[in-house]
């Protein structure tokens, strides 16, 4: 059963963007088809570390978002549907949910065989866990909620771990996982080689080139992001 995945959190600087490069190379790496959706029009970083999967889409009009459902439009030509990734820009609530619900998206896709996921990225601050209560309330039960933990953007989540917001998406049927936290120096140069996370660990040429440890910490790191993902609904 293929998924469609909006990566969001509302907040801007929680790490959409990192997991939905993680989810990309995960499906890569694993061999499962996918297409990927850049919301976000100040840096589309999805989209330029991916740019054979992914394309920037226009979140705030319905001929944008249709793109992305339009994904399962026709069958594909050989082996099953592709999974979808939607990195979703800060503040894009609002019109992702007109969309949604005027679309009746959630049981469309139900009836088509995919799986709607809601990813909420988190960091450890008081905003992520009213923005999952809002998140919870809008959408209700139908869609998949996946909540991360985001160990790159804060350590104590005590706050969002004893919310009456993760309670709700939890008896909702909701994820609860983690996103292990990279050495923000082997970040930095991934991100200045505007690499793929495969391409950061296979490239030795170049002044932002990991090294050997770095890029073996790199492999560890996506190994522990992917078993992170071993129990969740991707298709």
């Amino acid at each position: 059963m293929p998924s469609i995945n909006f990566i969001g959190g509302e907040k801007g600087g929680v790490g959409k963007s990192v997991l939905a490069r993680v989810l990309a190379q995960c499906f890569i790496d694993k061999g499962r088809a996918f297409t990927g959706f850049d919301t976000d029009r100040s840096h589309t970083s999805f989209a330029r570390f991916y740019s054979d999967f992914a394309s920037p889409v226009v979140v705030d009009t319905y001929e944008g978002l249709d793109l992305v459902a339009a994904v399962y439009e026709e069958e594909p030509a050989e082996g099953p549907p592709p999974n979808v990734i939607v990195d979703l820009a800060a503040q894009t609530a609002a019109p992702l949910a007109r969309w949604v619900k005027d679309s009746d998206l959630v049981s469309l896709m139900a009836s088509m065989g995919v799986t709607v996921n809601f990813w909420h990225v988190a960091d450890a601050g008081r905003d992520s866990v009213d923005l999952l209560d809002r998140l919870v309330v809008t959408y209700g039960a139908g869609p998949n909620y996946i909540v991360v933990k985001n160990l790159g953007r804060g350590s104590d989540f005590s706050q969002l771990e004893e919310s009456a917001a993760l309670k709700k998406a939890v008896a909702l049927g909701g994820h609860v996982t983690t996103l292990p936290q990279l050495h923000e120096a082997s970040m930095r140069k991934i991100d200045r080689q505007n690499a793929s996370f495969w391409a950061a660990v296979h490239s030795k040429e170049g002044d932002d080139a990991l090294g050997m440890l770095e890029r073996q910490r790199v492999k560890t790191w996506l190994k522990n992001c992917y078993s992170t993902f071993d129990a969740l609904p991707l298709g």
